[in-house]
Protein backbone atom coordinates (compact mmCIF):
# COMPACT_ATOMS: atom_id res chain seq x y z
CA UNK A 1 0.00 0.00 0.00
CA UNK A 2 1.32 3.35 -1.39
CA UNK A 3 1.93 6.01 1.74
CA UNK A 4 -0.10 8.60 -0.18
CA UNK A 5 1.51 11.65 2.08
CA UNK A 6 4.67 11.19 1.08
CA UNK A 7 5.68 14.00 -1.15
CA UNK A 8 8.68 11.68 -3.14
CA UNK A 9 5.82 8.85 -3.51
CA UNK A 10 3.04 11.41 -4.64
CA UNK A 11 5.60 12.95 -7.15
CA UNK A 12 6.45 9.73 -8.32
CA UNK A 13 3.16 8.46 -9.12
CA UNK A 14 2.12 11.58 -10.74
CA UNK A 15 4.97 11.86 -12.90
CA UNK A 16 4.60 8.06 -14.18
CA UNK A 17 1.18 9.23 -15.19
CA UNK A 18 1.78 12.53 -16.53
CA UNK A 19 -0.21 14.52 -14.28
CA UNK A 20 0.09 18.15 -14.03
CA UNK A 21 -2.17 19.87 -10.91
CA UNK A 22 -4.88 21.99 -12.31
CA UNK A 23 -6.01 25.53 -11.25
CA UNK A 24 -9.12 25.52 -13.02
CA UNK A 25 -10.30 22.85 -10.79
CA UNK A 26 -9.00 24.04 -7.74
CA UNK A 27 -6.66 20.54 -7.07
CA UNK A 28 -4.31 20.49 -3.82
CA UNK A 29 -3.54 17.55 -2.77
CA UNK A 30 -2.57 16.99 1.43
CA UNK A 31 0.20 15.63 1.93
CA UNK A 32 -0.06 16.22 5.90
CA UNK A 33 -0.29 12.76 7.02
CA UNK A 34 -2.79 13.67 10.19
CA UNK A 35 -5.71 15.12 8.62
CA UNK A 36 -7.20 12.26 6.36
CA UNK A 37 -7.74 9.53 9.35
CA UNK A 38 -9.03 12.64 11.61
CA UNK A 39 -11.38 14.06 8.53
CA UNK A 40 -12.52 10.13 8.37
CA UNK A 41 -12.55 9.55 12.45
CA UNK A 42 -15.00 12.08 13.00
CA UNK A 43 -17.03 12.27 10.31
CA UNK A 44 -19.18 9.95 12.07
CA UNK A 45 -18.81 6.72 9.86
CA UNK A 46 -18.64 3.10 10.62
CA UNK A 47 -18.42 -0.57 9.21
CA UNK A 48 -22.17 0.13 8.38
CA UNK A 49 -22.20 3.30 6.45
CA UNK A 50 -22.16 4.15 2.86
CA UNK A 51 -19.56 7.46 2.08
CA UNK A 52 -20.01 9.41 -1.13
CA UNK A 53 -16.51 11.43 -2.01
CA UNK A 54 -16.32 14.44 -3.61
CA UNK A 55 -13.33 14.71 -5.74
CA UNK A 56 -10.84 12.53 -4.81
CA UNK A 57 -7.38 13.64 -5.44
CA UNK A 58 -5.00 10.57 -5.54
CA UNK A 59 -7.14 9.11 -2.80
CA UNK A 60 -5.71 10.02 0.53
CA UNK A 61 -8.92 10.43 2.29
CA UNK A 62 -10.80 7.93 0.37
CA UNK A 63 -8.24 5.27 1.59
CA UNK A 64 -8.97 6.09 4.74
CA UNK A 65 -12.66 6.52 4.40
CA UNK A 66 -12.64 2.81 2.85
CA UNK A 67 -10.68 1.67 5.71
CA UNK A 68 -13.82 2.45 8.05
CA UNK A 69 -17.15 2.45 6.03
CA UNK A 70 -18.70 -0.07 4.27
CA UNK A 71 -18.79 1.15 1.03
CA UNK A 72 -17.27 4.49 -0.44
CA UNK A 73 -18.72 5.88 -4.06
CA UNK A 74 -16.02 8.77 -5.35
CA UNK A 75 -17.91 11.23 -7.98
CA UNK A 76 -14.27 12.51 -9.71
CA UNK A 77 -14.54 14.91 -12.71
CA UNK A 78 -11.18 14.52 -13.71
CA UNK A 79 -9.99 12.18 -16.26
CA UNK A 80 -6.90 11.89 -15.69
CA UNK A 81 -7.21 11.36 -12.19
CA UNK A 82 -8.56 8.08 -13.05
CA UNK A 83 -5.74 5.66 -14.02
CA UNK A 84 -3.72 7.00 -10.88
CA UNK A 85 -6.67 5.96 -8.62
CA UNK A 86 -7.04 2.65 -10.01
CA UNK A 87 -3.35 2.06 -9.00
CA UNK A 88 -3.09 3.86 -5.86
CA UNK A 89 -6.76 2.27 -4.61
CA UNK A 90 -5.82 -0.94 -6.07
CA UNK A 91 -6.19 -2.74 -2.49
CA UNK A 92 -9.18 -2.00 -1.81
CA UNK A 93 -12.67 -3.62 -3.07
CA UNK A 94 -14.98 -1.38 -1.46
CA UNK A 95 -14.40 1.63 -3.33
CA UNK A 96 -16.58 2.91 -6.40
CA UNK A 97 -15.11 5.83 -8.62
CA UNK A 98 -17.75 7.50 -11.07
CA UNK A 99 -16.33 9.93 -13.63
CA UNK A 100 -18.80 13.06 -13.42
CA UNK A 101 -19.30 16.59 -11.97
CA UNK A 102 -21.10 16.53 -8.92
CA UNK A 103 -23.49 19.50 -9.97
CA UNK A 104 -24.50 18.08 -12.46
CA UNK A 105 -24.93 14.37 -11.03
CA UNK A 106 -28.16 12.94 -9.84
CA UNK A 107 -27.39 12.24 -6.18
CA UNK A 108 -30.50 10.92 -5.24
CA UNK A 109 -30.30 8.38 -7.98
CA UNK A 110 -26.90 7.37 -7.07
CA UNK A 111 -27.93 7.16 -3.30
CA UNK A 112 -30.80 4.61 -4.31
CA UNK A 113 -28.69 2.62 -6.75
CA UNK A 114 -25.56 2.30 -4.51
CA UNK A 115 -25.96 2.37 -0.75
CA UNK A 116 -29.11 -0.01 -0.62
CA UNK A 117 -30.44 1.17 2.52
CA UNK A 118 -27.40 2.11 4.57
CA UNK A 119 -26.99 5.29 6.39
CA UNK A 120 -25.08 7.34 4.01
CA UNK A 121 -22.50 10.05 4.28
CA UNK A 122 -20.93 13.09 2.33
CA UNK A 123 -16.82 14.15 3.27
CA UNK A 124 -14.59 15.86 0.96
CA UNK A 125 -12.04 17.84 0.81
CA UNK A 126 -13.87 20.22 -1.47
CA UNK A 127 -12.26 22.76 -3.98
CA UNK A 128 -12.87 26.21 -2.81
CA UNK A 129 -14.68 27.64 -6.18
CA UNK A 130 -17.26 25.08 -5.83
CA UNK A 131 -18.05 25.06 -1.87
CA UNK A 132 -21.42 27.09 -1.51
CA UNK A 133 -22.58 25.50 -4.71
CA UNK A 134 -21.89 21.66 -3.58
CA UNK A 135 -22.65 22.44 0.17
CA UNK A 136 -26.06 24.01 -0.92
CA UNK A 137 -26.94 20.96 -3.69
CA UNK A 138 -26.60 18.57 -0.52
CA UNK A 139 -28.69 20.38 1.52
CA UNK A 140 -31.55 21.77 -0.84
CA UNK A 141 -32.41 18.77 -2.15
CA UNK A 142 -32.93 17.07 0.79
CA UNK A 143 -30.87 13.94 0.36
CA UNK A 144 -31.28 11.10 2.49
CA UNK A 145 -27.67 11.62 4.60
CA UNK A 146 -26.82 11.55 8.04
CA UNK A 147 -24.18 14.34 7.71
CA UNK A 148 -21.78 16.08 5.25
CA UNK A 149 -17.77 16.25 7.08
CA UNK A 150 -16.01 19.08 4.16
CA UNK A 151 -12.79 20.65 4.45
CA UNK A 152 -13.19 24.24 2.79
CA UNK A 153 -11.51 27.44 3.16
CA UNK A 154 -11.10 28.60 6.37
CA UNK A 155 -12.72 32.37 6.08
CA UNK A 156 -15.51 30.42 4.41
CA UNK A 157 -15.98 27.81 7.39
CA UNK A 158 -16.41 30.79 9.41
CA UNK A 159 -19.33 31.76 7.52
CA UNK A 160 -21.01 28.58 7.76
CA UNK A 161 -20.49 28.44 10.93
CA UNK A 162 -21.27 31.64 12.28
CA UNK A 163 -24.37 31.37 14.92
CA UNK A 164 -27.46 33.44 12.79
CA UNK A 165 -27.62 36.97 13.87
CA UNK A 166 -23.66 37.62 14.45
CA UNK A 167 -21.42 39.95 12.37
CA UNK A 168 -20.02 37.37 10.44
CA UNK A 169 -23.34 35.39 9.02
CA UNK A 170 -25.11 36.03 5.80
CA UNK A 171 -27.33 34.09 3.15
CA UNK A 172 -25.08 30.75 3.14
CA UNK A 173 -25.24 30.96 7.24
CA UNK A 174 -28.79 31.39 7.27
CA UNK A 175 -29.55 28.23 4.97
CA UNK A 176 -26.87 26.06 6.34
CA UNK A 177 -28.78 26.49 10.08
CA UNK A 178 -32.19 25.70 8.35
CA UNK A 179 -31.05 22.60 7.11
CA UNK A 180 -28.46 21.21 9.53
CA UNK A 181 -26.22 21.84 12.44
CA UNK A 182 -22.60 22.74 11.51
CA UNK A 183 -19.42 22.99 13.78
CA UNK A 184 -16.17 23.46 13.20
CA UNK A 185 -13.74 20.70 13.83
CA UNK A 186 -10.20 21.55 13.26
CA UNK A 187 -8.54 23.90 11.19
CA UNK A 188 -5.56 23.12 8.56
CA UNK A 189 -2.53 24.23 7.14
CA UNK A 190 -2.02 26.10 3.70
CA UNK A 191 1.31 23.97 4.28
CA UNK A 192 -0.32 20.26 4.70
CA UNK A 193 -1.24 21.01 0.74
CA UNK A 194 0.57 20.42 -2.63
CA UNK A 195 1.03 22.66 -3.90
CA UNK A 196 0.02 24.96 -1.07
CA UNK A 197 -2.84 27.17 -1.37
CA UNK A 198 -2.45 30.67 -0.27
CA UNK A 199 -5.09 30.85 2.13
CA UNK A 200 -5.82 28.15 5.63
CA UNK A 201 -8.46 25.52 5.76
CA UNK A 202 -10.88 24.12 7.98
CA UNK A 203 -12.68 20.98 8.26
CA UNK A 204 -16.60 21.67 9.16
CA UNK A 205 -19.58 19.05 9.89
CA UNK A 206 -22.77 19.53 9.21
CA UNK A 207 -25.34 17.03 10.62
CA UNK A 208 -28.79 17.39 8.79
CA UNK A 209 -31.65 18.03 10.65
CA UNK A 210 -34.51 15.52 10.56
CA UNK A 211 -37.06 19.02 10.01
CA UNK A 212 -35.94 22.80 10.47
CA UNK A 213 -35.99 23.85 13.89
CA UNK A 214 -38.20 27.02 13.10
CA UNK A 215 -41.50 26.82 11.18
CA UNK A 216 -41.36 28.37 7.78
CA UNK A 217 -44.97 28.48 5.77
CA UNK A 218 -43.29 29.61 2.68
CA UNK A 219 -39.55 28.72 2.32
CA UNK A 220 -39.52 29.91 -0.97
CA UNK A 221 -40.51 33.71 0.04
CA UNK A 222 -37.75 32.79 3.43
CA UNK A 223 -34.70 32.06 1.25
CA UNK A 224 -35.94 35.06 -1.17
CA UNK A 225 -36.38 37.42 1.80
CA UNK A 226 -33.08 36.13 2.72
CA UNK A 227 -30.95 36.48 -0.49
CA UNK A 228 -31.79 39.98 -0.64
CA UNK A 229 -31.54 40.70 2.84
CA UNK A 230 -28.01 39.62 2.63
CA UNK A 231 -27.32 40.64 -0.85
CA UNK A 232 -27.01 45.11 0.60
CA UNK A 233 -24.91 44.36 3.94
CA UNK A 234 -24.97 47.94 4.59
CA UNK A 235 -28.16 48.80 3.95
CA UNK A 236 -31.16 48.45 6.44
CA UNK A 237 -33.34 45.27 6.04
CA UNK A 238 -36.26 47.41 4.93
CA UNK A 239 -34.21 48.86 1.93
CA UNK A 240 -31.99 45.40 1.00
CA UNK A 241 -34.90 43.33 1.30
CA UNK A 242 -37.49 45.33 -0.96
CA UNK A 243 -34.56 46.03 -3.19
CA UNK A 244 -33.64 42.58 -3.68
CA UNK A 245 -36.61 40.57 -3.17
CA UNK A 246 -39.42 42.85 -5.49
CA UNK A 247 -41.33 42.57 -2.43
CA UNK A 248 -43.27 46.39 -1.91
CA UNK A 249 -40.89 48.55 0.33
CA UNK A 250 -44.55 49.63 2.12
CA UNK A 251 -45.04 45.87 3.11
CA UNK A 252 -41.64 44.95 4.41
CA UNK A 253 -41.67 48.29 6.82
CA UNK A 254 -44.89 47.24 8.12
CA UNK A 255 -43.78 43.49 8.99
CA UNK A 256 -40.60 45.06 10.28
CA UNK A 257 -42.36 47.38 12.87
CA UNK A 258 -45.41 44.46 13.43
CA UNK A 259 -42.73 41.99 14.71
CA UNK A 260 -41.50 44.75 16.83
CA UNK A 261 -37.77 45.40 15.37
CA UNK A 262 -36.04 48.57 15.28
CA UNK A 263 -36.51 50.71 11.79
CA UNK A 264 -33.04 50.59 11.35
CA UNK A 265 -32.89 46.89 11.75
CA UNK A 266 -29.74 44.95 9.65
CA UNK A 267 -29.86 41.44 8.35
CA UNK A 268 -26.98 40.63 10.22
CA UNK A 269 -28.61 41.45 13.17
CA UNK A 270 -31.40 39.02 13.27
CA UNK A 271 -31.70 35.73 15.22
CA UNK A 272 -32.78 32.29 13.00
CA UNK A 273 -36.53 32.92 15.16
CA UNK A 274 -36.31 36.53 13.65
CA UNK A 275 -35.84 35.78 10.61
CA UNK A 276 -38.74 33.61 10.53
CA UNK A 277 -40.75 35.26 12.14
CA UNK A 278 -40.18 38.28 9.70
CA UNK A 279 -41.09 35.85 6.84
CA UNK A 280 -43.95 34.63 8.07
CA UNK A 281 -45.08 38.64 8.82
CA UNK A 282 -44.25 39.71 5.02
CA UNK A 283 -46.30 36.04 3.82
CA UNK A 284 -49.23 37.55 5.92
CA UNK A 285 -49.51 40.81 4.67
CA UNK A 286 -48.79 40.13 1.02
CA UNK A 287 -52.19 38.14 1.07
Amino acid sequence: MYNLTDIGTIKDILGRHGFHFSKALGQNFIVNPSVCPRMAEESGIDENCGVIEIGAGIGVLTAELAKRAKKVVVIEIDTKLLPILDETLRDFDNIEIINQDVLKTDLAALIREKFDGMPVYVCANLPYYITSPVIMALLESRLPIEAVTVMVQKEAAQRICAPVGSRLSGAVTVAVDYYAHAQKLFDVSAGSFMPAPKVDSCVIRMDIRKTPEIGITDESLFFRMVHAAFGQRRKTAANSISAGSGIPKDIVIKAIEECGFEPSVRAEGLTMKELAMLSEKISMLMK
